[in-house]
């Protein structure tokens, strides 16, 4: 692969850490991150970053739990934080007092992925919030209810039950239409249409689906990614719906490991960074075909898939990427964090 051109991923600054990072999100407007994880002994951190010109400083932190899993931004207004942890408990923070301003016992386990939209935040309608967990349930929540509005739960009650790895709004271009993707270990990948409260699709990718990602949350569905175990990546052109052969598709061989998640960035959503298992960070662009759709011959429309092109690959770290984010204001600035700590 020839880089002499191509976008460079240059790392600016690090730090060592003293606990397992699992995510990491900037804070919307700010040269400030939140960082979570859990401590050697089982208890959650959460920690505020401020970024400067030669080091990383640390503006705030606490502990509390079993341990933090996963995160996400403007789960009800601009000033909060929804976090998921190990305990199964999903919570709401306050930024500013650091206090929980609203809490609900979500699984029976990890919350191992969640997923925000809507209300001060961002997209259209109410605000809501999407766990997935290892008891296989995928539960939909209001900030402003107690208990779950909708819970997606496993059809059989057995010990084969598949966790749900990951979770993903999408299609939220107005106040009515909204859906949820949601990738599970046995390599499913089901979207609920949450307007009609019915399976909208599903498909099977063969490995466990470690990251989904919609290339924009407040857009007619347009592309979904997801990342799976034995180093692939799926791209779905969610355009055209064929009734026998569904979307249009593209596999990918990325990293030579798992492929541990997807972020799209920000600023033009045809460029995605993926977090490979062998500490590396790929970034692809997705290139439309002159054609998305054609005529299948019975008069009905199919959709054709583009192409995917690496533009770079860089090492990173020496254990698998656990998180990245890019951040919403500055073009390409991201930050990262890999499990080697």
């Amino acid at each position: 692969m020839d880089t002499t051109n191509a976008p460079q991923l240059i790392e600016h600054l690090s730090r060592s850490l003293t606990f397992t990072p699992f995510d990491t999100r900037w804070i919307p407007g700010t040269a400030k991150f939140i960082l979570i994880g859990q401590t050697p002994r089982s208890v959650g951190v959460f920690q505020i970053f401020q970024l400067s010109k030669r080091e990383l400083q640390l503006v705030g932190e606490f502990e509390k739990g079993k341990g933090y899993k996963c995160q996400h931004l403007g789960a009800s207004n601009g000033a909060d934080v929804a976090l998921g942890d190990f305990s199964g408990a999903v919570s709401i923070v306050d930024l500013e007092t650091r206090k929980e301003t609203w809490s609900a016992k979500a699984h029976e386990g990890i919350v191992n992925t969640l997923d925000g939209i809507g209300g001060g935040g961002f997209g259209f309608g109410a605000p809501e919030i999407v766990t997935g967990g290892r008891d296989g349930c995928v539960r939909l929540w209001d900030p402003r209810q107690a208990t779950a509005v909708v819970s997606l739960e496993p059809a059989e009650k057995s010990s084969a039950v598949p966790d749900c790895w990951s979770v993903a709004f999408g299609n939220s271009y107005n106040s009515e239409e909204r859906v949820i993707a949601a990738g599970y270990d046995n390599g499913d990948v089901k979207i609920f249409d949450l307007r009609t409260n019915s399976l909208r699709w599903d498909t099977n990718l063969k490995n466990g689906v470690c990251g989904l990602e919609f290339d924009r949350k407040d857009i007619l569905m347009n592309k979904l990614v997801a990342t799976t175990l034995e180093s692939r990546v799926h791209v779905f052109d969610l355009r055209t719906f064929h009734p026998e052969h569904g979307y249009a598709s593209l596999v990918e061989t990325g990293q030579k490991s798992t492929i541990w998640g997807v972020r799209h960035l920000p600023q033009n959503r045809d460029l995605m960074a993926t977090l490979g298992g062998n500490g590396a960070v790929n970034l692809y662009k997705y290139n439309y075909p002159p054609q998305r759709s054609i005529d299948d011959g019975n008069g009905k429309a199919k959709g054709v898939a583009g192409t995917l092109e690496l533009l770079n690959s860089v090492e990173l770290g020496q254990q698998p990427i656990s998180s990245f984010d890019w951040h919403a204001d500055k073009i390409g600035l991201s930050v990262l964090s890999a499990l080697d700590q």
